[in-house]
Parts: structure tokens; sequence; C-alpha cells
């Protein structure tokens, strides 16, 4: 008799969730370079010697991965991106969520859940390989699965050609955008007393009540970073707010 295929997805392929979530440009990038490259057959996983993450041995393997254990990482590494925070090196996802959009999870003819697939990938080949880092997760109660935290490692991303200094720059460039967005979104409240008040003054005493209000809200940390073009340019447009509401109070 011939042999039954007891493989359930033989073409696994990652599906993101209905309610997608919103992912950088970087993985964008990322997700787009892993995509054009069979991340299964890179010459990385010729060139590593696999690592028993327990005891630290170098582990026997074989030279190429079985054609269904390749099928499954091309569709695992994809999904492991879409849900990767680059800031912690953390998948934001189970395992159990990986193997479910990925299609690698089955279940027995009684309706028992299996991710096998997935675990057996990530605990048999990407960890010892040095691609993912794993920590266990602790629970109050006894349960035979133990939920694992996954987090990516540089040589995850030099399976398809994307280095250390790369991910450094986009995130060094990622901290500066959100300082500086963090700085232009700050704004200064003023309460009707103080509009009432300012209201009877000159131009010149408005403005230097709206700098002094402005030193005392910034630190001066980010009043370095504002600069004094940047200071001037910020009372212009407070000024120029408070004259719209003088006018609307006027009305």
């Amino acid at each position: 008799m011939p042999r039954k295929n007891y493989i359930y997805n033989p073409k696994p392929v990652f599906n993101p969730p209905k309610n997608k979530r919103k992912i950088s440009t970087f993985i964008c990038y990322a997700m787009k370079k892993a995509s054009k490259i069979d991340v299964a057959r890179s010459n990385l996983n010729y060139t590593l010697l696999p690592i028993d993450p327990k005891t630290g041995n170098i582990l026997p393997r074989f030279r190429r991965l079985n054609e269904h254990r390749a099928c499954a990482m091309r569709a695992i590494v994809l999904a492991m991106l879409y849900y990767f925070d680059i800031h912690s090196n953390l998948v934001e996802a189970s395992i159990e969520k990986l193997a479910d959009e990925c299609g690698l999870s089955t279940f027995s003819d009684s309706g028992n859940k299996s991710i096998t697939r997935v675990s057996r990938l990530i605990n048999d080949f990407l960890e010892p390989m040095g691609f993912v880092r794993c920590k266990k997760i602790k629970r109050k109660f006894v349960s035979n699965y133990i939920p694992k935290k996954i987090f990516l490692t540089p040589m995850f991303f030099m399976l398809f050609n994307i280095s250390q200094s790369k991910i450094n720059s986009y995130l060094f460039k990622s901290k500066k955008m959100s300082q500086n967005l963090k700085i232009t979104r700050k704004k200064i409240f003023i309460s009707f007393s103080d509009i009432k008040v300012m209201s009877q003054l000159d131009e010149k005493s408005i403005r230097k009540k709206i700098l002094n209000a402005l030193i005392n809200y910034y630190t001066a940390n980010e009043l370095t970073k504002i600069g004094s073009k940047g200071l001037k340019k910020r009372i212009d447009i407070e000024y120029n707010n408070l004259c719209k509401l003088f006018k609307k109070i006027k009305k």
C-alpha cells in the first residue's frame, strides 16, 4: 500500500489578518526582500553549524531542509516579520497564531489542534541555527504546552541580505523622527482667563508671555533641539492662533 500523505498543507502561505496592523517602512522593505529570495535555500543555511541551545554542542544535520519543512519556513519567515517589533526584537505573536495564519495548524478527527509543524521548525531548526532566540513564558498553572516569546536575531535578517548596519540605520532614523514629532506635537495650554488678560496687551507683550509659556513647557533638552529659529516659528504659530481666538471672542 502507498504511504499515506501525512502533511495537511503541503504549500502553506502566510495570510495576514483582515484587521491589518500598521507596519513600518522597514518591515515592508524586509518582507519584500524575503519574498524575493528562497530563505529555505539560502547559502547561510549551508554554511552555518546548528548549535543545541541547551548544551552548546554542534548538532548533526542534513545539507538541505526537506521540502515540507522548507515550505513551512518560507511562510513562517514572512509571518514573523509581519509581527516583528524592531525596537524590542520581539515577534508579537504566539507560535499558535503564526501557525494559524500560515495554514500550518492541523486538527485531529476528534478536533484537537496541533501546531507541531511550526514548533518543531522553531525548536529543531530556526533556534539551533541562531536565526531566532526563544524565551519560555512562565505560567501559574501546569500545562503540556509551554508558550514562548520569539526574538529575531541579526542572523535571521541575513537570510535575505539585510545587514545589522541597515537595521541600525533605520532605528536611528526612526528614533530621530519620533523625537522631532514629539516636539512638534506639543502645544502650550492657555486658559480663557489668560486670553482675556492678553487681549488687553500689545503684540510685544503677548509674544513675551508666549515665550515664557514655551520655556516653562519644554525641557532644556527639547528647547535646544527646537533652536532659536524653531522657537520663533512656534511663537508665531501660537500668536496667530491667539489672534483667531480674540476675533471669535469679540463676535
